[in-house]
């Protein structure tokens, strides 16, 4: 399977049903799934990994493995998927690591590497994250990913919602001096 992204310590490649029990550990856990209505079943974490396949197709990107340099494994997943934001199917950066993982800077890793190839290869105008208020840690990923908050909506299963985005136009000012992919 090919590496659709390289950062430092990270891969970025699809997700195969051969990440099932990988991914599972991750989605089957109550304290890493706390933002969610409740831990997957392994059904469940096979469906996600489905929807991700069915998503590189469809769209050319998806939630990807994140695969760990110096061990060869996979730590979680982190891509850009398609997600109703205000009504509008709007592309969003997402991504959920093994809590075994967490506080050594791999989310923000990963984040701003999608991040990169949303507006250089994919060629975004805007990408968001979508994230409860009380998720802390995803609201400082998506902060240090550039992004701003926009809005703040209510949402009948996670209460209220926070929206961060940054543009293209954004994103350029902060980064005119990078190399294109």
């Amino acid at each position: 399977m090919k590496c659709i992204i390289e950062t430092k310590r990270l891969y970025l490649r699809e997700l195969k049903q051969d990440d099932l029990n990988d991914l599972h550990s991750i989605f089957s856990d109550s304290k890493s799934m706390k933002h969610y209505p409740k831990p997957f079943t392994l059904q469940e974490s096979g469906e996600w990994i489905d929807r991700n396949v069915k998503n590189y197709a469809e769209f050319g990107f998806g939630l990807w493995g994140v695969i760990l340099k110096e061990h060869n494994k996979l730590i979680g997943d982190c891509g850009i998927t398609m997600r109703e934001i205000n009504g509008v199917m709007e592309p969003e950066i997402g991504y959920h690591i093994n809590r075994n993982y967490v506080n050594r800077g791999y989310a923000t890793e990963a984040a701003q590497a999608c991040r990169n190839y949303a507006f250089e290869v994919l060629k975004l105008q805007k990408i968001y994250s979508h994230t409860i208020k009380k998720n802390a840690a995803s609201v400082k990923v998506a902060v240090k990913n550039g992004m701003k908050l926009i809005d703040e909506i209510k949402d009948k299963v996670n209460g209220k919602i926070k929206i961060y985005a940054i543009t293209l136009d954004e994103y350029m000012t902060k980064h005119v001096n990078r190399t294109m992919y």
